[in-house]
């Protein structure tokens, strides 16, 4: 059971970044999927969320109308679109898959950095 996210890099502030995160060993379509970020000597934030079925999406106001968070059940993948990046969204990005009576399962990050 794991996730493995990918995608990440440095890019210049005003660029895109679409990140990655693939589930084996279970099935996303039973779990809400988040997006979670830790900038350096920060607390882990929360990014985003989809729901099971992907019809219900949060994000945080941070990141409202420049981030879009999906899933395609059938890769078994969930994605998260970033555009408009800032300097403050440096950041390692973290995938976590949590349903009710279960433990989360998180991923191992990955780095995004942004920087002229």
């Amino acid at each position: 059971v794991q996730l493995v996210e990918s995608g990440g890099g440095l890019v210049q502030p005003g660029g895109s970044l679409r990140l990655s995160c693939a589930a084996s060993g279970f099935t996303i379509s039973s779990y809400g999927m988040s997006w979670y970020r830790q900038a350096p000597g920060k607390e882990r934030d929360w990014v985003a969320t989809t729901a099971r079925t992907g019809d219900c999406t949060n994000y945080a106001d941070s990141v409202k109308g420049r981030f879009t968070i999906s899933r395609d059940n059938t890769k078994n993948t969930v994605y998260l679109q970033m555009n408009s990046l800032k300097p403050e969204d440096t950041a390692v990005y973290y995938c976590k898959a949590l349903r009710p009576g279960r433990l989360a399962i998180w991923g191992q990050g990955t780095q995004v950095s942004v920087s002229s």
